[in-house]
Formats: C-alpha cells, structure tokens, sequence
C-alpha cells in the first residue's frame, strides 16, 4: 500500500503542474480579447466564460463530494 505522504506528494505535483498549465491556457485565450486582431460578439463571450465557469463547478463538486460517508443510526 502506498503511504499517505508518497499520495499527498504525488497530489501537490500532478495537481500542480495541471493548475500551471490551465492558467497558462487562460491566459492565451485573454490574447483573444484584442480588438485590434479579432472580432467577436457579446454572446459568445459570454458562453465561452459560463463554459468554462460550469465545467469549474463540476470538477470542483469531484473533490467535495468523492467522500464515502460512513452510515450511522
């Protein structure tokens, strides 16, 4: 079996390198908002970012509710 300590830094690492990477792509898809080299309308603004913001809420609810409860009377 694994130890606590190997997952947790096996965690910080993977999860670190994957939140590095998603910042860097937001900050590529911010190049984007250059009126100078692209035209876009309002509403698609808009369902790229409640895109973005819905698929955030489904992975952050992964980490919340991943936990077994234990049953009680």
């Amino acid at each position: 079996m694994v130890s606590y300590e190997v997952k947790r830094e096996k965690f910080k690492k993977i999860a670190g390198n994957r939140v590095e990477t998603i910042l860097q792509k937001i900050e590529t898809l911010g190049n984007c908002s250059n009126r100078r080299y692209y035209e876009y309308k309002e509403d698609e603004i808009n369902l790229i970012f409640n895109t973005i913001e819905k698929r955030l809420k489904e992975t952050k609810a992964l980490f919340k509710f991943n936990k077994k409860e234990r049953f009680s009377l």
